[in-house]
């Protein structure tokens, strides 16, 4: 999951969009998504809508596809917000700041550190490996994983790559976790390419994107990493456009999540906190169902917790998380595909929008996607109209005119609406 070793990531899990790039096989890469939890997600009674005239958008994680795997989570108030391999030690300050998986633990798996986990209140996501499979009846693991980034060219072990793992291959190895345990999630990883189609880092795979057709059917929940600022300077929304893809190549059946930057890993770059943000809400707005963050530094010095020695960093975060589990009751409900329209006064700046009705509120989540200033228009249906919008974490109130509305958004800008109904 990191960039320097190919790429690399960490884990998460899907949104709704109007950017300029279609999903591959996507039926409507523009149509506001819904999210709710990814690797472990609610199970919870089908939402109807909550209007009349509601359509909603596809929803991946739904009671019926969860139903499948026994250790899933139930509680609406449950969102999966993960860190990348971490050492079990740290389990208890990453909780502290709302992460509550852990993928893969760099200590290695063993008694003592599954029960740290679960001392600090969180899970695990690893390999099926015998320590694993000895607690198969216990709930700190959340899900088995697969090969990291199997889409990236692999590593020879003598200073060369290999091509990419077959699908094939993969395939097989998750029949084979299946027959071990078929009571949990396997989450399955894929790197940069997913969204940065022609980017050399897949080998002779690269451009190849009719792999991953073949790929999803190794895993139950999908994710993908890329970090924009600290890699090599792209634009933030390719971390929208790869969620819009994963879940078009999986047909909108498996949730997905995605991978966040949180620091300059490999020397260069760090993104700032409303970059990380930034990223975060494009993610969920285009119907991500988990977060999960990379928080490893490899230059000039190695530090593993790299989040953790931040402080400015960890309370941004920290912040971030916060908000996101008091939206998931929100969150883990379908989005309305018809409950705003858009209008951006700079053309170069779409605002990609997800509208959430939960709790006698309706909910517009809106990001600003390319790096300029502009002003939305947002019609909404099913409001009050001259109602008053709230703007979450920003101490303000704006008064619609009938059920529209202005806001000014900065380059990458993010902005959380909530109107009474």
């Amino acid at each position: 999951m990191v960039t320097s070793k190919l790429p690399l990531v960490v884990l998460s899990l899907s949104f709704a969009c109007s950017d300029d790039t279609a999903a591959p096989n996507a039926s409507d890469a523009s149509v506001p998504e819904a999210s709710q939890d990814g690797p472990i997600s609610d199970v919870k009674a089908e939402a109807g809508p909550v209007c009349a005239g509601d359509v909603l958008a596809p929803f991946e994680g739904t009671p019926a596809y969860y139903s499948q795997f026994k250790y899933v989570h139930n509680d609406p108030t449950y969102f999966p917000i993960a860190v990348w391999f971490q050492n079990a030690d740290n389990a208890a300050k990453y909780s502290a700041l709302g992460i509550n998986i852990v993928v893969n633990l760099s200590g290695g798996t063993s008694d003592a550190a599954l029960a740290k986990i679960t001392a600090a209140k969180s899970q695990a996501v690893i390999d099926q490996d015998m320590v694993g499979l000895n607690h198969v009846g216990e709930d700190e693991i959340l899900a088995w994983t697969q090969p990291d980034e199997p889409d990236n060219a692999q590593p020879d072990g003598k200073g060369g790559y290999l091509p990419c793992i077959d699908p094939k291959v993969l395939q097989q190895r998750y029949a084979d976790r299946k027959a071990k345990d078929p009571n949990r999630i396997v989450h399955l990883n894929f790197g940069r390419g997913v969204s940065d189609v022609n980017w050399i880092g897949r080998g002779t795979c690269t451009g190849n994107t009719s792999m991953y057709a073949d790929y999803v059917k190794a895993g139950d929940v999908i994710g993908y990493d890329i970090y924009p600022v600290a890699d090599d300077q792209s634009q933030l929304w390719f971390v929208a456009r790869g969620v819009d893809s994963l879940r078009g190549w999986a047909n909108y059946k498996k949730p997905v999540l995605n991978w966040i930057e949180t620091t300059a890993f490999n020397g260069g770059t760090k993104p700032t906190p409303e970059q990380v943000r930034a990223e975060v809400w494009m993610s969920l707005v285009h119907g991500s169902l988990g977060i999960g963050y990379f928080v490893h530094i490899f230059s000039p010095n190695f530090v593993e917790a790299g989040l953790l020695a931040d402080p400015m960093m960890s309370s941004a975060v920290s912040a971030i998380n916060a908000r996101i589990s008091s939206l998931a009751p929100a969150l883990n409900t379908p989005s309305i595909a018809n409950g705003a329209t858009t209008i951006s006064s700079n053309t170069a700046v779409p605002v990609d929008t997800m509208v959430k009705r939960q709790g006698g509120y309706t909910y517009l989540f809106a990001v600003g996607m390319r790096p300029d200033t502009t002003k939305a228009t947002f019609a909404l249906t099913c409001v009050p109209p001259n109602a008053k919008v709230e703007v979450l974490d920003e101490s303000r109130t704006i008064d619609m005119k009938g059920t529209t509305f202005e806001d000014s958004f900065t380059p990458y800008g993010v902005h959380l609406y909530r109107i009474a109904m």
